[in-house]
């Protein structure tokens, strides 16, 4: 599997000087005989949803998942994302709890956010792909370099990214984002499982003055 080759041709272009050729053959390989064997998530038509609905010279903010939803029919492509009709996950419960009270969005009935995702919203893994039933099971394998160079190749561009940050493994990706013409707003993790940190932290209001400051359009934070 070239990984490289199923990408849109402009992010073909802007990740490959980040991608060592090498270890992304291996990672192709790694996941060609995961989805041959296993049921693996998300299904491999949406293995790269979050780049096609997003192109670089459109990408105003990045929010940074872990590794995809590991049930049934939740997990297609966008991190925290659930699709039409699935039951949405605690995560992002909190997620639209704190986007009420910053942003006055009323919490949405469906967890898909593609809508964000149109608007310039890169919703990225940490880690694209995984075994059902098994959280973090294709961790270590190789994703992490080839997301590593989206957020490097976002960082090598001059208009303004805004890079959300939430909890203890996204934050260690700050050390990436080295062009002053970006803002990264670091918070907690949105789990509720984490009781302070993200709650009360105003990320969706925050990002938005960032991208005026930068001379960006808002982002219109209704998913629907």
């Amino acid at each position: 599997m070239n990984l490289p080759e199923l990408l849109p041709a402009q992010w073909r272009a802007e990740l490959e000087p980040f991608l060592d050729a090498d270890a992304t053959a291996a990672l192709g390989a790694f996941v060609a005989s995961e989805y041959a064997s296993h049921t693996v998530y998300p299904p491999i038509e949406d293995l790269f949803a979050a780049y096609r609905l997003c192109p670089p010279e459109q990408t105003r903010v990045l929010i940074l998942g872990q590794d995809p939803y590991h049930g049934p029919g939740q997990a297609h492509g966008l991190s925290f994302s659930v699709r039409e009709g699935v039951r949405i996950p605690p995560s992002l419960r909190n997620i639209f709890k704190e986007l009420a009270e910053d942003a006055n969005v009323a919490p949405p009935t469906s967890g898909d956010l593609t809508g964000w995702a149109r608007q310039g919203v890169l919703l990225l893994n940490a880690v694209l792909t995984v075994r059902a039933g098994a959280a973090a099971s294709h961790a270590g394998k190789g994703w992490e370099a080839f997301t590593d160079a989206t957020i490097r190749a976002l960082n090598a561009r001059d208009e303004r990214v805004v890079f959300l940050l939430w909890g203890g493994y996204a934050k260690k990706k700050a050390v990436l984002v080295t062009n002053p013409a970006h803002v990264v707003l670091e918070a907690g993790h949105p789990s509720p499982l984490n009781r302070e940190g993200f709650r009360g932290a105003r990320p969706f209001s925050a990002a938005n003055k960032a991208l005026a400051d930068g001379g960006r359009p808002l982002v219109d934070w209704d998913p629907r």
